[in-house]
């Protein structure tokens, strides 16, 4: 191949400019084209009722510093606190396990059964209170409640702070995370922080593609089983963008109705009869894997679950395809647990000061 003459060399200088500012234009028309493109009608039925995760669950005003952040995860993966030395925040909502332990209920101090299947802590900051029975209002005040519950980690406030106080790092951390208060170290803080932890912890997924306009981010089994869902009803209570954690309803599981015994759920926290039974709705997100189901963990089946909340929930006798469907719907729902948080955070070491592990 012959080289360019000069001339050549000078009229391909001259050119190439208007040529990328062409290509650049093309280019950005192609975006805005994408951008500006209609969402179909089942992605604009599903904005009806769901949005998009954000890219964590702070409120505004909220302090979301790292020092804070760090200390949280610290903090939530901290046996120490509990009174054996042994359970953790993560001993039940384990991230390796999309932030739950896989068991019907829990198993706390000195091998003590919890009265309720422990639910995901992913995407919990998104609800709009915590736990079965709505009993806490936000993931802060939450954080505090399995500490001090004897059947959990059985501790005592006095017990948590002694643990703190005695390690150095502790003590510097809290410092470096309130930096606006005198005396940090107090056991409102302690929630707080575990808190701010929990508020990163959203899972975003295909779906999340989906709601976004990638009307080809779901396949075409799952876009089937999004009409279903929809069509079924489930959105009516399974909506906002944790697909639930917003409402409450009546529910009896088949274990309880079968044994008689039934859990009274909202009305052991307000007294009103009208809350006996009641349970706040779950979230689906990650659901394939945060099983077994149910307030009491008594389903193993996520087939099985949609087919009896569809018929107990909302009168609906689901075929054996709409529920697969469903399901292989609810499998475009899991999502990525953030990288930072199943990085295991090294804690600082015990010193003399630190209370010793109590088996009783």
């Amino acid at each position: 191949m012959k080289p360019l003459s000069l001339f050549n060399q000078n009229a391909l200088l001259f050119f190439l400019p208007f040529v990328l500012i062409a290509i650049a234009l093309i280019f950005t028309h192609c975006t805005t084209a994408d951008s500006e493109k209609e969402l179909t009608d089942l992605q604009e039925r599903a904005l009806t009722f769901t949005e998009p995760l954000t890219a964590d669950a702070f409120l505004d005003g909220m302090n979301r510093s790292e020092e804070l952040i760090d200390l949280g995860k610290m903090l939530f993966y901290e046996p120490r606190l509990s009174k054996s030395g042994l359970i953790s925040c993560n001993t039940c909502h384990n991230m390796a396990t999309f932030g739950v332990d896989q068991l019907p209920v829990s198993i706390g101090h000195m091998w003590q059964k919890g009265p309720r299947n422990a639910p995901t802590v992913l995407n919990a900051a998104l609800h709009t209170t915590q736990f079965w029975d709505g009993s806490e209002p936000d993931v802060e005040s939450q954080a505090l409640m399995p500490i001090l519950d004897e059947l959990e980690m059985a501790a005592t406030r006095e017990h948590v702070l002694a643990v703190l106080q005695s390690m150095p790092e502790y003590v510097e951390r809290f410092q470096h995370a309130f930096p606006d208060q005198d005396d940090p170290l107090v056991y409102e803080n302690v929630g707080v922080a575990i808190g701010a932890f929990e508020r990163i912890l959203l899972t975003p997924s295909r779906f999340d593609n989906f709601l976004r306009g990638d009307a080809n981010a779901l396949t075409s089994a799952e876009i089937r089983g999004l009409r279903t869902y929809i069509d079924t009803g489930c959105h009516s209570c399974h909506g906002g963008p944790a697909l639930g954690g917003r409402t409450f309803s009546m529910f009896q599981t088949p274990a309880e109705l079968a044994s008689g015994e039934s859990d009274l759920g909202r009305f052991d926290v307000t007294g009103n009869e009208l809350d006996r039974h009641v349970f706040k709705v779950p979230s689906l997100l990650n659901i394939t894997k945060t099983y077994p189901y149910f307030h009491d963990g008594s389903e193993w089946s996520l087939a099985e679950t949609v087919r009896v909340v569809a018929r107990d929930m909302l009168e609906r006798e689901l075929t054996a395809e709409e529920v697969a469907d469903i399901v292989v719907f609810l499998g475009a729902l899991t999502g990525e647990i953030p990288a930072y948080a199943l990085d295991l955070p090294l804690l600082p070491p015990s010193t003399a000061a630190t209370p010793r592990p109590v088996f009783n």
